[in-house]
């Protein structure tokens, strides 16, 4: 019995353990990166949430409220060579949970060297008195600078997909190439292209957009050679198929009949 015990014990832990790592609490304004044997899997937004236990793990936390993060004074050199140190305050806020996790190692830090930069760029062009004076042109400067690097993000952000679409169009296009030059290679007959275009009619009309169909020109005459090869098993067991023989024998006696009528009618005297 006592091992019975030990095995329940052991079994109710583990469903404990089970439970706690399956049912993830994210509080408000916050964010959660979850990985699965080390990749990125999805992003947890405030609430209840459920993973993967054992296989799911919390690769980390941020915060999406607004920080305030004060930094050590910066020497920085004025156009007329002389060195002042600036106190700098970031307001900042995470919008991409993702993007802060894995595309820098620390966001911080490079919030605070771009900071530094920008800074010194601004401050390069001023004298003295004037950076004393114009706390409100150097912000001005610094969104200036700021939304010329988003558009310059932005640029190479276009010209990359406009490559990776030409990428993909010539991809698709070698595969057309690829695909023609088999059939060609294969000697395909009409009746074998004429099965599988009737095998792709079903895909082609998926969609409520697709109002045009693509018919090769060469599709009628394989349609003829698929009816054809089909007619030859023709009607089988006694069917009730087409004889022409028949039918000119009908129509031979029809039509004598109606010539002999009408002989009649012309022996006949006239009535007076």
């Amino acid at each position: 019995m006592s091992s019975i015990i030990i095995v329940l014990i052991i079994l109710v832990v583990l469903v404990f353990i089970a439970l706690v790592k399956t049912i993830q609490v994210i509080p408000q304004a916050s964010a959660a990166i979850v990985e699965r044997f080390g990749r990125y899997t999805r992003t947890l937004n405030a609430g209840l949430n459920i993973v993967v236990p054992f296989i799911d793990s919390i690769r980390n936390r941020i915060d999406l409220r607004e920080q305030v993060v004060p930094f050590p004074p910066q020497p920085v050199i004025t156009q007329d060579n002389l060195v002042v140190n600036i106190d700098t305050v970031i307001y900042y806020q995470v919008t991409d949970a993702r993007a802060a996790t894995y595309e820098v190692a620390s966001y911080i830090q490079a919030i605070e060297q771009l900071t530094v930069t920008t800074l010194r760029n601004i401050i390069g062009g001023m004298d003295l008195e004037r950076t004393l004076t114009s706390r409100e042109e150097i912000i001005r400067q610094s969104e200036i600078l700021r939304a010329e690097g988003e558009k310059q993000s932005s640029i190479l952000r276009a010209e990359g997909e406009a490559k990776a679409a030409a990428l993909k169009a010539e991809g698709e296009a070698q595969a057309i190439r690829t695909v023609f030059e088999s059939i060609h290679a294969g000697d395909a007959d009409q009746k074998l292209l004429a099965y599988q275009y009737l095998q792709m009619l079903p895909k082609i009309a998926e969609g409520d957009a697709n109002k045009l169909w693509i018919v090769p020109s060469e599709i009628g005459d394989a349609l003829k050679g698929l009816s054809g090869a089909m007619g030859n098993f023709g009607p089988m067991g006694g069917g009730s198929g087409f004889n022409p023989q028949n039918s000119g024998k009908d129509g031979g006696n029809g039509t004598g009949a109606a010539d002999k009528a009408a002989a009649e009618r012309r022996e006949q005297p006239p009535i007076d």
